[in-house]
């Protein structure tokens, strides 16, 4: 199964009429089909306002490879910091993962 990543698009609120409609049918017409896509207005009357639109997309081959890279050496981090915490109490210490408990015993 492919992860869906959430992407924004923000535009600015200076603008005419005109040019905010073309810019939102380039972004429609650029859109996957499903992308499930939101607009919202966002800012203030200091800092000012934004027209923020986000979508979904799937993970490119290279992101994914960049997140598993991350994800393991991750992984091995905790490992070690749970073979170290072990080590250091010398019993038995149970764990919660996704599929229950994880047993780690010294």
């Amino acid at each position: 199964m492919k992860r869906r990543v959430k992407e924004f698009i923000e535009i600015e609120d200076h603008c005419s009429i005109d040019d905010l409609i073309a810019r939102l049918i380039e972004v429609r017409g650029a859109l996957p089909a499903d992308s499930e896509a939101e607009l919202r207005l966002k800012g203030d009357d200091v800092f000012g306002r934004k027209l923020s639109i986000s979508y979904s997309r799937d993970q490119t081959a290279e992101e994914a490879e960049c997140e598993k890279r991350y994800a393991d050496a991750c992984k091995e981090a905790k490992q070690r910091d749970l073979a170290k915490l072990r080590d250091e109490l010398g019993m038995v210490c149970y764990v919660p993962n996704r599929k229950g408990k994880l047993r780690i015993g010294a």
